[in-house]
């Protein structure tokens, strides 16, 4: 008898088990995120950002988004001044700019970026003094 109620619940964490896993991996498919997995392809678009000292910039909040959308990522400067987001792979033009405090200032900072394919663009962005 003891032995059955062992099996029993052995099946049944099994079951749960594989449901929970079934659930977590199609959780994407239905969410309509599109996230990218590790092989999917995908466009890098990287960045360095300067100060008016012609110096990279730690800490600067940076803003990226695709042209047309109106949400927008947002990155920090690491310690070198550079940043860097994976982006579907496909034909896109993107908008990279630092949020300053002045609206007027962030927008001179503002760069374009095309992308065809599964492709990495530089860029840089330098402050104003």
């Amino acid at each position: 008898m003891r032995k059955t109620r062992t099996m029993k619940t052995n099946r049944t964490l099994a079951k749960l088990i594989a449901a929970a896993a079934f659930l977590a991996l199609s959780l994407p498919l239905f969410a309509g995120d599109k996230k990218l997995g590790p092989r999917d392809p995908y466009a890098l678009v990287f960045g360095t950002i300067y100060g008016p000292d012609n110096h990279p910039v730690q800490g600067v909040k940076i803003k990226m988004r695709r042209e047309g959308d109106k949400k927008a990522i947002e990155l920090v400067s690491d310690s070198h001044g550079e940043f860097a987001h994976r982006f579907p792979a496909g034909k896109a033009d993107y908008l990279v700019w630092a949020d300053l405090k002045d609206k007027q200032a962030s927008e001179k900072t503002q760069v374009k970026v095309h992308v065809e394919n599964d492709e990495r663009q530089d860029l840089t962005l330098h402050l104003a003094k």
